[in-house]
């Protein structure tokens, strides 16, 4: 799922920025007195990009202007929200080892993760389990949900993943600390139908 929005945000990003650049560069060469194709809609040097008819054409609507700038409000939201999106650090590719000869190792962060879950998986009453790591590979972080049964106990279900699966993710990696996030759910089981 990362790679595929790694992706889809790289073929995007590439879109928007040609795009810009044609209409930046042609509207720049226009601009500079250079010839431009026939269908473009600027071709002189004194040109604008909305003329006084063109800006008085809908002053009469009320609904116009405020809906124009709706619009772009939305749009500037948008783009802002994807460019913070873009910031913050997904997974956690590797984690750095201390392997104790100065040089260190390098972890697979979904090997940790796999390892992660599938112990805090077989946990009584842990229906289901996943663990995320984030945050550096010298400082990682783990994410943990569990899905619960009902007849599971959230307290001792916490101290049992504090005390087995965390405690041993952080020893076998030699961190001094794993700080951990878990979340709880409990599974929804259908009602049935007895006749």
């Amino acid at each position: 799922m990362s790679r595929m929005r790694s992706t889809v945000n790289r073929v995007l990003l590439a879109l928007a920025g040609l795009v810009l650049v044609v209409v930046g560069g042609a509207v720049l060469a226009t601009g500079l007195g250079a010839s431009v194709p026939s269908w473009w809609p600027w071709d002189g040097r004194h040109d604008v990009l909305l003329s006084a008819a063109d800006r008085h054409r809908w002053r009469d609507e009320g609904w116009w202007w405020p809906t124009v700038i709706a619009v772009l409000a939305v749009l500037v939201v948008l783009a802002l929200w994807w460019f913070f999106a873009q910031l913050r650090r997904g997974r956690l590719t590797e984690v750095l080892v201390d392997s104790g000869d100065g040089e260190g190792a390098q972890l697979r962060g979904r090997a940790l993760e796999g390892v992660l879950a599938e112990e805090a998986g077989e946990l009584d009453g842990v229906a289901r389990a996943q663990a995320m790591l984030t945050g550096r590979r010298t400082e990682p972080r783990a994410r943990l949900r569990l899905l619960m049964e009902p007849h599971a106990a959230p307290l001792g279900t916490l101290n049992a993943v504090a005390d087995g699966a965390l405690a041993h993710a952080r020893v076998s990696a030699g961190l001094d600390e794993l700080p951990a996030e878990v979340r709880l759910k409990a599974v929804k089981h259908r009602a049935e139908r007895v006749s």
